[in-house]
């Protein structure tokens, strides 16, 4: 008999009624470390104080009046993200799925509007993940999350992950853009390399092809930038921003330059929950607080602090661990063995990690982590391989 809720999750057998911080208290009491942050979701930990605060307040005064309105929240996070990055408009959505759909939307009536209807090809990469929406497991192309739903939305090249060459041989006159995070997430923490970066932007401009980042994951501070492409010195004309940014309340963007966003007028897309006043008074004390120099300094310390640790780690555990990967607070431990027996091993230690493709073990923290908690988890992590 099918259950209540539609049973397509593999659960672990946890269920937490709290959140302090960086610890999750499980319905019989017990604590667990949180080294997943619900997938790099809550980026300043669980009930952090300020962001209830801010929720509370609002949720006394508007929840929601539809973007039929003007919403002051809205227009004061637009403005914040704009000033903030390479984009000159931002559209709210409810999630990063939402997000890649507009971004797809809007690179290909970038071409139908500029006289190119023919460029509606976007090129991705293996291992990528950008949602589970109909036009994003397209985009994805793998076997695991397109099976038994075809027919898929046409329009997507899917190339090895790191060919350059490949991609050179890729864009064509019907290639509307390249869809890529600069680092990947469900795709094990693989860091695309600055020059591979500067590299698509140069092949970009000389092709009047649309650069898309997917900054899903690895945005909002993750990795001790405000956004991961920086590292590269280059910006993409369209870029998809959720999880973080909204801290543990759905919200998510899609930023773009005034160019790459000149198709999207009035009656081309919309949302009806996407860019409502709780959210973004949320989102704007998130970017508020992980925008400050000072902030991202201390993601930086810190990662420098967890890696070190980590590096012990591999050392003491040879026959479990390879290496660790990523940048900032955006960590995979590549393992010699299942993902799944490390995590299952870390649950009995009360320790949470997610696991990746590749091998890989993630560690997505929240950006305030104390210390003496990444000594702890180092050590809970210690004990886990040691169980092994």
């Amino acid at each position: 008999m099918i259950t209540s809720v539609l049973p397509t999750y593999n659960r672990a057998p946890l269920s937490f009624v709290k959140g302090e911080g960086s610890w999750l208290v499980e319905a019989d009491g017990r604590r667990f470390l949180d080294l997943g942050a619900g997938i790099a979701v809550n980026t300043l930990g669980h009930a952090n104080p300020e962001l209830a605060g801010v929720l509370k307040a609002q949720a006394d005064t508007l929840w929601h009046v539809s973007n039929l309105y003007k919403i002051p929240a809205q227009q004061a996070l637009a403005d914040k993200l704009v000033d903030a990055t390479f984009a000159d408009t931002c559209f709210f959505t409810n999630s990063g799925t939402e997000a890649a759909e507009l971004a797809i939307k809007m690179a290909r009536k970038y071409h139908h509007d500029k006289g190119a209807p023919e460029r509606v090809e976007i090129i991705t990469f293996d291992g990528c993940f950008h949602g589970r929406s109909t036009g994003a497991i397209a985009a994805s192309g793998a076997e695991k999350m397109v099976n038994g739903f075809g027919p898929l939305m046409p329009g997507f090249v899917h190339l090895p992950f790191g060919d350059a060459e490949a991609l050179k041989a890729a864009v064509t006159d019907k290639t509307a853009a390249i869809l890529i995070e600069p680092i990947q997430g469900e795709g094990g923490i693989r860091v695309v390399p600055d020059a591979d970066l500067k590299a698509m932007r140069e092949l970009c401009d000389e092709t009047g092809t649309l650069l898309i980042f997917d900054e899903v994951q690895c945005g909002v501070a993750r990795t001790g930038k405000l956004f991961a492409h920086e590292y590269a010195g280059v910006t993409p004309d369209i870029m998809m921003v959720a999880k973080g940014i909204g801290g543990g309340f759905p919200l998510g963007a899609v930023l773009a330059t005034e160019d790459a966003a000149s198709g999207m007028v009035a009656g081309t897309h919309g949302s009806t929950y996407g860019g409502n006043p709780l959210g973004c008074a949320i989102g704007l004390k998130v970017m508020e607080i992980v925008s400050d120099p000072d902030f991202l300094a201390e993601v930086n310390r810190k990662s420098a602090l967890m890696r070190q640790k980590l590096e012990g780690l591999i050392a003491a555990h040879p026959d479990v661990f390879d290496e660790v990967r990523g940048q900032g607070l955006m960590l995979g431990l590549k393992l010699k063995i299942a993902p799944a027996d490390l995590v299952g091993k870390g649950y009995a230690q009360g320790l949470l990690t997610v696991p990746a493709a590749d091998n890989v073990v993630r560690l997505l923290p929240a950006l305030n982590i104390s210390d003496e908690d990444i000594a702890e988890a180092v050590k809970r992590l210690d004990a886990a391989a040691s169980s092994l």
